[in-house]
């Protein structure tokens, strides 16, 4: 599952991505509270690890997730 801002931000940038659930929903998992732990925010483009919210959050201000995605031959909405 993606957090909410790195949604708004690829969302924003308009580039294609999926989330994937990382935790366990198990039902112990359930029953010891890790099913409603927070999300766990890991952005991989094309397999390479690029960083959690905080770090997407920065590059996308910079510019600098955009660019990233370019270089990766990711389409991205436009220019920012």
């Amino acid at each position: 599952m993606a957090s909410p801002a790195v949604v708004q931000i690829l969302d924003y940038v308009g580039v294609d991505y999926k989330g994937i659930n990382v935790l366990p929903t198990t039902r112990s998992a359930r029953a010891s509270g890790l099913f409603q732990r927070p999300t766990i925010p890991q952005l991989y483009v094309k397999g390479e690890f690029v960083g959690g919210c905080d770090i997407i959050r920065e590059m996308f201000q910079a510019g600098e997730l955009q660019k990233h995605f370019e270089d990766q031959g990711v389409a991205v909405r436009g220019a920012a």
